[in-house]
Protein backbone atom coordinates (compact mmCIF):
# COMPACT_ATOMS: atom_id res chain seq x y z
CA UNK A 1 0.00 0.00 0.00
CA UNK A 2 2.83 2.41 0.95
CA UNK A 3 5.17 1.50 -2.50
CA UNK A 4 1.55 2.11 -4.56
CA UNK A 5 1.35 5.89 -2.76
CA UNK A 6 4.56 6.90 -3.66
CA UNK A 7 4.10 6.15 -7.19
CA UNK A 8 1.34 7.96 -7.24
CA UNK A 9 3.50 11.07 -5.52
CA UNK A 10 5.97 10.88 -7.92
CA UNK A 11 3.85 10.72 -10.92
CA UNK A 12 2.11 14.34 -9.32
CA UNK A 13 4.98 16.09 -8.99
CA UNK A 14 6.59 15.47 -12.53
CA UNK A 15 5.52 18.60 -14.80
CA UNK A 16 3.34 17.71 -17.95
CA UNK A 17 5.49 17.76 -21.91
CA UNK A 18 3.26 17.80 -24.60
CA UNK A 19 4.75 15.81 -27.05
CA UNK A 20 3.01 17.21 -30.25
CA UNK A 21 4.08 20.72 -29.09
CA UNK A 22 6.36 22.47 -32.00
CA UNK A 23 8.10 23.97 -29.30
CA UNK A 24 11.39 22.86 -28.24
CA UNK A 25 11.23 21.14 -24.67
CA UNK A 26 14.97 21.65 -22.33
CA UNK A 27 15.15 19.42 -19.79
CA UNK A 28 18.12 21.67 -17.90
CA UNK A 29 18.25 25.24 -17.33
CA UNK A 30 22.06 24.70 -17.04
CA UNK A 31 24.22 26.31 -20.31
CA UNK A 32 26.29 24.24 -22.00
CA UNK A 33 29.58 24.21 -22.85
CA UNK A 34 29.11 24.95 -26.74
CA UNK A 35 26.58 27.67 -25.38
CA UNK A 36 29.35 29.47 -23.49
CA UNK A 37 31.83 28.95 -26.38
CA UNK A 38 28.98 30.84 -28.68
CA UNK A 39 29.27 33.56 -26.20
CA UNK A 40 33.12 33.66 -25.68
CA UNK A 41 33.25 34.07 -29.95
CA UNK A 42 30.47 37.06 -29.86
CA UNK A 43 31.54 39.13 -32.64
CA UNK A 44 33.05 42.66 -32.44
CA UNK A 45 31.67 45.61 -34.55
CA UNK A 46 33.24 47.91 -36.02
CA UNK A 47 32.35 50.44 -33.22
CA UNK A 48 33.78 48.34 -30.26
CA UNK A 49 37.10 47.56 -32.59
CA UNK A 50 37.67 51.41 -32.27
CA UNK A 51 36.46 51.94 -28.55
CA UNK A 52 39.35 49.10 -28.09
CA UNK A 53 41.78 50.76 -30.05
CA UNK A 54 41.25 53.73 -27.89
CA UNK A 55 41.41 52.33 -25.12
CA UNK A 56 44.57 50.75 -25.63
CA UNK A 57 46.61 54.17 -26.49
CA UNK A 58 45.22 55.94 -24.23
CA UNK A 59 46.41 53.48 -21.55
CA UNK A 60 49.96 53.10 -23.52
CA UNK A 61 49.92 57.31 -23.51
CA UNK A 62 49.72 57.46 -19.87
CA UNK A 63 52.53 59.52 -18.81
CA UNK A 64 51.83 58.30 -15.13
CA UNK A 65 51.60 54.39 -15.06
CA UNK A 66 52.66 53.40 -19.18
CA UNK A 67 56.33 52.77 -18.40
CA UNK A 68 55.78 51.37 -14.54
CA UNK A 69 52.49 49.63 -14.94
CA UNK A 70 52.90 45.43 -15.41
CA UNK A 71 50.89 43.56 -18.44
CA UNK A 72 47.67 42.29 -16.08
CA UNK A 73 47.41 45.88 -14.98
CA UNK A 74 48.10 46.92 -17.97
CA UNK A 75 45.00 45.04 -19.84
CA UNK A 76 43.24 45.64 -16.74
CA UNK A 77 43.08 48.97 -17.52
CA UNK A 78 42.48 48.60 -20.75
CA UNK A 79 39.27 46.44 -20.02
CA UNK A 80 37.90 49.15 -17.16
CA UNK A 81 37.93 51.55 -20.04
CA UNK A 82 36.22 49.57 -22.83
CA UNK A 83 33.56 48.85 -20.51
CA UNK A 84 33.22 52.84 -19.60
CA UNK A 85 32.26 53.73 -22.81
CA UNK A 86 29.39 55.55 -23.14
CA UNK A 87 28.51 53.83 -26.68
CA UNK A 88 28.26 50.60 -24.81
CA UNK A 89 25.20 51.24 -22.50
CA UNK A 90 23.13 48.27 -22.90
CA UNK A 91 25.96 45.48 -24.28
CA UNK A 92 27.34 42.64 -22.32
CA UNK A 93 30.54 43.70 -20.73
CA UNK A 94 33.36 41.88 -21.90
CA UNK A 95 36.18 40.23 -20.00
CA UNK A 96 39.71 40.67 -19.60
CA UNK A 97 40.79 37.77 -21.81
CA UNK A 98 38.49 38.84 -24.94
CA UNK A 99 40.19 42.25 -24.92
CA UNK A 100 43.04 40.95 -25.35
CA UNK A 101 42.43 38.50 -28.43
CA UNK A 102 40.52 41.75 -29.66
CA UNK A 103 43.50 43.77 -29.83
CA UNK A 104 45.76 41.10 -31.08
CA UNK A 105 43.27 40.15 -34.27
CA UNK A 106 43.29 44.22 -34.93
CA UNK A 107 46.75 44.05 -34.49
CA UNK A 108 48.13 41.12 -36.28
CA UNK A 109 45.57 42.06 -39.74
CA UNK A 110 46.37 46.10 -39.54
CA UNK A 111 50.40 45.28 -39.16
CA UNK A 112 49.93 43.26 -42.02
CA UNK A 113 48.11 45.44 -44.18
CA UNK A 114 50.38 48.21 -43.54
CA UNK A 115 53.17 46.22 -45.33
CA UNK A 116 51.13 46.07 -48.18
CA UNK A 117 49.75 49.59 -48.32
CA UNK A 118 53.80 49.96 -48.33
CA UNK A 119 54.47 47.47 -51.09
CA UNK A 120 51.62 49.16 -53.09
CA UNK A 121 53.47 52.43 -52.20
CA UNK A 122 56.33 52.09 -53.93
CA UNK A 123 54.65 50.41 -56.89
CA UNK A 124 52.33 53.51 -57.59
CA UNK A 125 52.68 54.63 -61.07
CA UNK A 126 52.65 58.23 -62.32
CA UNK A 127 48.40 59.23 -62.72
CA UNK A 128 47.14 57.25 -59.68
CA UNK A 129 45.67 58.60 -56.90
CA UNK A 130 45.10 57.54 -53.26
CA UNK A 131 41.95 55.39 -54.40
CA UNK A 132 44.22 53.34 -56.74
CA UNK A 133 46.89 52.89 -54.57
CA UNK A 134 44.21 51.43 -51.72
CA UNK A 135 42.68 48.90 -54.14
CA UNK A 136 46.03 47.70 -55.07
CA UNK A 137 46.98 47.82 -51.27
CA UNK A 138 43.84 45.25 -50.54
CA UNK A 139 44.41 42.95 -53.89
CA UNK A 140 48.33 42.42 -52.22
CA UNK A 141 46.29 41.77 -49.09
CA UNK A 142 44.08 39.22 -50.44
CA UNK A 143 46.52 37.64 -52.79
CA UNK A 144 49.34 37.44 -49.77
CA UNK A 145 46.60 35.60 -47.04
CA UNK A 146 43.19 35.12 -49.15
CA UNK A 147 41.24 36.64 -46.91
CA UNK A 148 39.56 40.41 -47.76
CA UNK A 149 40.91 42.79 -45.38
CA UNK A 150 37.94 44.15 -42.15
CA UNK A 151 39.15 46.19 -40.32
CA UNK A 152 40.15 49.18 -42.59
CA UNK A 153 38.50 51.19 -39.97
CA UNK A 154 40.96 50.17 -37.86
CA UNK A 155 44.02 50.80 -40.14
CA UNK A 156 42.50 54.40 -40.31
CA UNK A 157 42.52 55.17 -36.90
CA UNK A 158 46.21 53.56 -35.92
CA UNK A 159 47.75 54.36 -39.09
CA UNK A 160 48.81 58.47 -37.79
CA UNK A 161 49.33 57.75 -34.13
CA UNK A 162 52.74 58.21 -33.34
CA UNK A 163 52.56 55.44 -30.13
CA UNK A 164 51.55 52.68 -32.31
CA UNK A 165 53.67 53.22 -35.02
CA UNK A 166 56.71 53.41 -33.23
CA UNK A 167 55.45 49.74 -31.33
CA UNK A 168 55.03 48.57 -35.03
CA UNK A 169 58.81 50.05 -36.40
CA UNK A 170 60.08 48.35 -33.13
CA UNK A 171 58.30 45.15 -34.05
CA UNK A 172 58.89 44.91 -37.42
CA UNK A 173 62.98 45.64 -36.91
CA UNK A 174 63.20 42.31 -34.50
CA UNK A 175 61.37 40.59 -37.13
CA UNK A 176 63.46 41.68 -40.11
CA UNK A 177 66.69 40.89 -37.87
CA UNK A 178 65.48 37.33 -36.92
CA UNK A 179 64.86 37.14 -40.71
CA UNK A 180 68.05 38.10 -41.63
CA UNK A 181 69.73 35.71 -38.80
CA UNK A 182 68.06 32.66 -40.02
CA UNK A 183 68.92 33.39 -43.72
CA UNK A 184 72.69 33.40 -42.44
CA UNK A 185 72.58 29.97 -40.84
CA UNK A 186 70.35 29.09 -43.99
CA UNK A 187 73.35 29.75 -46.01
CA UNK A 188 75.91 27.72 -43.74
CA UNK A 189 73.67 24.88 -43.57
CA UNK A 190 73.41 24.56 -47.13
CA UNK A 191 77.36 24.76 -47.28
CA UNK A 192 77.86 28.19 -48.71
CA UNK A 193 81.52 28.30 -50.55
CA UNK A 194 83.74 29.96 -47.70
CA UNK A 195 86.24 32.57 -48.83
CA UNK A 196 89.94 31.08 -49.46
CA UNK A 197 92.01 31.94 -46.56
CA UNK A 198 94.72 34.75 -47.71
CA UNK A 199 98.34 33.63 -48.19
CA UNK A 200 100.84 34.58 -45.93
CA UNK A 201 102.65 36.94 -47.65
CA UNK A 202 99.36 38.81 -48.72
CA UNK A 203 98.61 38.36 -45.40
CA UNK A 204 101.48 40.37 -44.15
CA UNK A 205 101.53 43.22 -47.05
CA UNK A 206 98.12 44.06 -45.85
CA UNK A 207 98.92 44.40 -42.41
CA UNK A 208 101.59 46.44 -42.72
CA UNK A 209 99.49 48.78 -45.50
CA UNK A 210 98.75 52.15 -43.55
CA UNK A 211 95.91 54.29 -44.75
CA UNK A 212 97.33 57.74 -45.72
CA UNK A 213 95.82 61.17 -43.70
CA UNK A 214 93.99 61.78 -46.57
CA UNK A 215 92.09 59.06 -46.52
CA UNK A 216 90.88 59.32 -42.78
CA UNK A 217 90.29 62.59 -43.17
CA UNK A 218 87.87 61.45 -45.94
CA UNK A 219 86.15 58.51 -43.84
CA UNK A 220 85.47 60.91 -40.63
CA UNK A 221 84.02 62.99 -42.65
CA UNK A 222 81.76 61.03 -44.27
CA UNK A 223 80.92 59.73 -41.10
CA UNK A 224 79.92 62.98 -40.11
CA UNK A 225 77.84 63.79 -43.23
CA UNK A 226 76.08 60.08 -42.55
CA UNK A 227 75.28 60.98 -39.09
CA UNK A 228 73.79 64.51 -39.49
CA UNK A 229 71.47 62.28 -42.91
CA UNK A 230 70.28 60.37 -40.72
CA UNK A 231 69.41 63.18 -37.50
CA UNK A 232 67.60 64.96 -40.52
CA UNK A 233 65.65 62.31 -41.56
CA UNK A 234 65.01 60.94 -38.32
CA UNK A 235 63.75 64.95 -37.24
CA UNK A 236 61.53 64.85 -40.05
CA UNK A 237 59.55 61.45 -39.41
CA UNK A 238 59.37 62.64 -35.95
CA UNK A 239 57.49 65.58 -37.43
CA UNK A 240 55.35 63.64 -39.73
CA UNK A 241 54.58 61.14 -37.03
CA UNK A 242 53.47 63.61 -35.16
CA UNK A 243 50.92 65.52 -37.34
CA UNK A 244 47.26 65.54 -36.17
CA UNK A 245 46.12 66.38 -39.42
CA UNK A 246 45.50 63.72 -42.43
CA UNK A 247 48.74 63.80 -43.91
CA UNK A 248 48.69 64.32 -48.07
CA UNK A 249 49.75 61.99 -50.57
CA UNK A 250 53.47 63.73 -50.94
CA UNK A 251 53.55 63.52 -47.22
CA UNK A 252 52.39 59.74 -46.56
CA UNK A 253 54.84 58.53 -49.43
CA UNK A 254 57.48 60.44 -48.15
CA UNK A 255 56.98 59.08 -44.20
CA UNK A 256 56.95 55.16 -45.62
CA UNK A 257 60.04 56.16 -47.26
CA UNK A 258 61.64 57.18 -43.97
CA UNK A 259 60.20 54.48 -42.00
CA UNK A 260 61.96 52.29 -44.20
CA UNK A 261 65.43 53.74 -44.43
CA UNK A 262 65.40 54.36 -40.70
CA UNK A 263 65.22 50.26 -40.30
Amino acid sequence: MDTTSGFVNLLNNQSFVDLDSPEPVWFSTTPSSDQSAVKERRKWSPIEDKILIGAWLNTSKDPVVSNEQKVGAFWKRIQEYYNSSPQLVGTTPRELGQCKQGWARINEQVCKFVECFEAAMREQRSGQNDDDVMKAALDIFYNDYSIKLNLEHAWRELRHDKKWCSTFLAKKTVKEKRKQTVEVDGEDEVGAAEPRPMGVKASKTTSKRKKSGREEELEKLQGILEKKDKISKQKVLELLLAKNDPLSQMETSLKLKLMSEML
